[in-house]
């Protein structure tokens, strides 16, 4: 079967755009599982739905084939907004719960929204779902509709004779903090669905679907709609509640320090792959051994969520336990003059415009999210949607500005030179790099500060940290032997890092 064709140049240029967008609002946007989508045929992408119009961004910005959207109608009603998803050819999905003036005339045009979606499948096309409806704020998938399902069936009976059957294809859309900015995101597809074949049974034809009582059918939506839910739990790495995310981020996070304190090793940063590999395995072994030794599995939990509350009380992370840094030391006076001099003498001329023209921007931007985000989940969506014209503006706006200044100044002193073109380009593009030398400053200026307070304190709390580092190793056997047995995801390489498990080998010939 050809690959498929190449998306109009409307599509690649909003995506090209939208993908500028977010590498501005996300520091670091990793993609994994690439070769499960098929080059060709037909397909559904199915994720969660934690983080508002940022997922569909996402998907639509990493998928390497073109995405036709299904978007609740209300949002075609925004301004800008609307334009851009009919640019990329999303359909309008009108929904049972939605308000209509008429039911009967609601639902048809939800049968009709139904059927452009999936004839766009049928001819080979892919497009995107969330099954769960609306976004939110659980660690965990929330109730999944029947949507998904009723597309793919949809679909399967538009489809021609002889054509495969379109894919499932669930996706996993992870953040370290996900209303935050220049925060991390991780998309990660997955293997497309494994389905029994009765839910993959094709009508006889598109016009006669096959004689199938309703309930039936229903029950077959159900099925498969279960399945798509089950796996989801599986690829977002669900958890009950908030408390056991974070109790199982403590720790991933006090494993992989302590592996490296055995390895001699300094661990630094985790990327979104490691984060989330560790994660999956924390996970993994704790529901695993929940089932069968819970007693030892609640103490255990008991241990490492007191452990987590007292390295809090510090202010410390599990690696910053390992280092000894001395109050004083021959580099120590200069690293101060180097710090000083960048931060004191190079960046304070570029910082203070970028604050000047950026600030009150980003006080409005603020102010917008605040009141047109209806849960705080939304606020990263508007952000990023009112931030990537509003910012272009206000650095365009200060350009204007300096050029009409520039212009009379040099009406009223004519030796100034006449460059009102030049002082415009080099007051935006200082308002646009002061920007993101302030919001780069700000994040450096903190964790300066933090180093610092970790540095002149640290003596008067010798002996809690020591008491903290043993814990941490006692913790950290006490989590191997119990995981021992089990087929975790992932695998720890020599300097204690979570890994991919290495591909196996394309066979020859």
């Amino acid at each position: 079967m050809p690959s498929a064709p190449e998306p109009p140049l409307a599509y690649r240029v909003i995506r090209g755009a939208l993908r500028l967008v977010l590498l501005v609002f996300f520091r670091r946007i990793e993609v994994t599982g690439v070769e499960h989508v098929p080059a060709s045929g037909g397909g559904i992408l199915v994720s969660w739905h934690p983080n508002g119009l940022v997922d569909p961004a996402l998907i639509l910005g990493r998928c390497p084939r073109q995405v036709v959207f299904g978007a609740r109608h209300g949002l075609f009603a925004w301004p800008g907004l609307g334009w851009l998803l009919r640019r990329v050819g999303t359909v309008p999905i009108y929904r049972a719960v939605d308000a209509a003036a008429d039911e009967a005339a609601r639902r048809e045009a939800n049968a009709r929204s139904l059927d452009a979606l999936a004839s766009r499948v049928a001819q080979g096309s892919f497009s995107s779902l969330f099954p769960e409806g609306e976004s939110h704020d659980a660690p965990h998938p929330v109730e999944l509709k029947t949507g998904a399902a009723r597309l793919f069936f949809r679909a399967l009976e538009l489809q021609p004779p002889g054509a495969p059957p379109p894919v499932i294809v669930p996706v996993g859309l992870h953040y370290d903090a996900k209303d935050v900015f220049r925060s991390s995101a991780l998309v990660a597809f997955h293997p497309p669905l494994e389905l029994p074949p009765a839910l993959v049974a094709r009508p006889p034809s598109p016009d006669q679907p096959a004689d199938e009582p309703a309930e039936a059918a229903r029950e077959r939506g159900r099925a498969l709609t279960a399945e798509v839910e089950r796996v989801l739990h599986e690829v977002v790495l669900a958890t009950e509640d908030w408390p056991l995310h974070r109790m199982l981020h403590r720790g991933r996070s006090l494993m992989r320090a302590e592996r490296a304190a055995r390895a001699g090793r300094a661990p630094g940063p985790a990327d979104m792959l490691e984060l989330s590999l560790g994660f999956a395995r924390a996970r993994q072994a704790y529901l695993e051994r929940r089932r069968t030794d819970p007693e030892r599995v609640a103490e255990l939990r008991r241990r490492v969520e007191w452990y987590d509350e007292d390295l809090r009380s510090l202010g410390l992370e599990d690696p910053e336990l390992d280092r000894a840094p001395r109050l004083l030391s021959r580099w120590l006076g200069a690293i101060i003059l180097l710090q000083f001099l960048l931060v004191f003498l190079l960046l304070p001329p570029i910082l203070v415009v970028g604050v000047v023209v950026n600030l009150p921007a980003a006080a409005l931007l603020w102010a917008i999210a605040r009141l047109a985000a209806r849960k705080r989940k939304d606020e990263a969506t508007v952000k990023i949607l009112v931030g990537a014209l509003l910012f272009p503006l206000t650095w365009l706006a200060a350009g204007v500005l300096a050029a009409l200044g520039h212009q009379a100044l040099h009406a009223r002193f004519p030796s100034v030179p006449d460059q009102p073109l030049l002082a415009g380009l080099l007051v935006a593009t200082l308002a646009a790099a002061g920007g993101a030398v302030a919001v780069r400053y700000r994040r450096v200026s903190r964790e300066t500060l933090r180093a610092l307070r970790v540095r002149l304190t640290r003596r008067s709390r010798d002996v809690a940290v020591e008491r903290l580092r043993r814990e941490r190793a006692v913790l950290h056997d006490a989590i191997d032997e119990l995981a021992q047995g089990l087929a975790l995801p992932g695998v720890i390489a020599s300097d204690g890092r979570v890994k991919p498990e290495p591909s196996p080998p394309s066979p020859s010939g």
